[in-house]
């Protein structure tokens, strides 16, 4: 008979000592690249409205950039529970393949764009794609490690993302040296090329294989039985509102801190657009690596370890907001959105694990579709409200209000949130 302690799964993981083999860290690197790509390719447009708006002259108003901004962000919110749904039931390594490569070739035909109304058209089909991402790629990380090591794995995941904001930023300063057409066409062909490498090197978790036929196979009678279980957990109600609430100044400083650089540092955005992303991925890559290894080692001792670790971030994003609002120096701008970034990056890396707490394997990836779809609303409204400050000169004022709300959502968090285990499916 051979030694059960010595019995592994693909993942290299070990069954009976629950140590993380070197799969489970492929996993999070090859998508890692993804999470790079999903952010770079939505991101960059909102620095290249200077270069775009010369061959497309509805770009000229701030207004219409909103809408345009918005338009990606209301389709992905809306796709984002469907998509997490499919993610439960089918295999996630297809449906991160197939999402890069439309939108990576969404993003290549942007190149082509001479309308608004083409543009407008296409960002709605990224919205669909990248939609697909975000819920397949957390669940299966999440699925890949245990509790000891999911936070700071889906940390190291999220620096992806913030990297990709990061050299989005750089997309005006690319289009001044190129063209924006041309910045577009590149940045699609690497993910395009990208998704075959997946093919390959990508797996799916074999026991999640399995219950995943299980979970096909108990409800064909009704696809929406995931829903019904989330909705009757009360923290889960929860969750999806204490994710909403900071998704407004999230999404805010993703879309509109380029704007207020320039505006508030009177800078060109050429420069405002790398200085204001790079401060937050450099903030944000310190923060979710700091609150993944401190929430692993919290929640060691304490069962609400990653809910204080998430609360500390969020706390710090308060007084940052102010500051970024009303700021006029380099020191206050920069410093406040590197503090934004730190916090922020505490409260993302804690986002999944928490949600492991409170909700089953089964369900998780259907569950982050819902907060997706939560937060992504939240961040459409605000991106349209903050297009319309913009236009009326009040971008600073309405970033300084949004740390009011966070205030709101951190009481909650704090007050009703108690787990009862490290993983929900261990609770007997």
């Amino acid at each position: 008979m051979p030694n059960d302690n010595k019995l592994k799964d693909i993942s290299g993981a070990s069954v009976a000592g629950k140590s993380v083999g070197v799969y489970p860290w492929l996993v999070v690197a090859l998508l890692w690249v993804v999470a790079l790509l999903n952010y770079m390719d939505r991101q960059m447009l909102s620095t290249m409205k200077p270069t775009m708006q010369i061959d497309i002259h509805e770009l000229q108003s701030a207004t219409n950039f909103g809408y345009l901004m918005a338009i990606f962000l209301w389709i992905y919110g809306f796709m984002s529970p469907v998509s997490g749904i499919i993610a439960d039931r089918l295999n996630r390594k297809w449906l991160i393949v197939g999402s890069l490569f439309v939108w990576s070739a969404v993003t290549f035909a942007m190149g082509y764009a001479t309308t608004f109304n083409q543009l407008y058209w296409l960002r709605a089909v990224m919205g669909v794609s990248e939609a697909l991402y975000i819920p397949a790629g957390l669940a299966l990380i999440a699925d890949y490690h245990t509790d000891k090591t999911r936070s700071l794995a889906i940390g190291i995941h999220m620096t992806g993302l913030y990297m990709g904001q990061a050299i989005g930023g750089f997309g005006a300063t690319i289009a001044a040296t190129f063209s924006w057409q041309q910045t577009f066409h590149s940045f699609g062909i690497i993910g395009i090329v990208y998704a075959a490498v997946l093919i390959f090197f990508l797996k799916e978790k074999r026991n999640v294989i399995s219950s995943q036929a299980e979970l096909i196979q108990d409800n064909k009678p009704s696809l929406l039985k995931g829903l019904s279980v989330l909705f009757a957990n009360v923290s889960f109600w929860v969750i999806l509102f204490y994710f909403a609430i900071p998704s407004l100044p999230g999404w805010g400083v993703k879309n509109w801190l380029p704007t207020l650089f320039a505006d508030n540092l009177h800078i060109d955005m050429s420069k405002a657009g790398p200085m204001s992303t790079i401060t937050i991925a450099a903030s944000s890559f310190l923060g979710v690596i700091f609150g993944g290894i401190l929430s692993d080692r919290w929640v060691q001792k304490n069962l609400r370890g990653r809910i204080f670790t998430s609360a500390i971030g969020l706390a710090l994003t308060i007084p940052a907001l102010l500051l970024i609002g009303f700021g006029h120096s380099i020191f206050h701008v920069v410093g406040a959105a590197f503090c934004f970034g730190f916090g922020y990056g505490m409260f993302d890396a804690n986002n999944m694990p928490i949600l492991c707490q409170f909700v089953s394997a089964k369900y998780r990836a259907t569950a982050y579709g819902l907060m997706n779809m939560v937060g992504v609303f939240a961040g459409a409204f605000i991106t349209d409200l903050l297009g319309k400050s913009t236009d009326e000169g009040n971008l600073g004022k309405s970033f300084a209000m949004m740390g009011a709300v966070v205030v709101v959502a951190l009481i909650i968090q704090l007050s009703v949130l108690r787990p009862r285990a490290n993983d929900f499916d261990a609770i007997k």
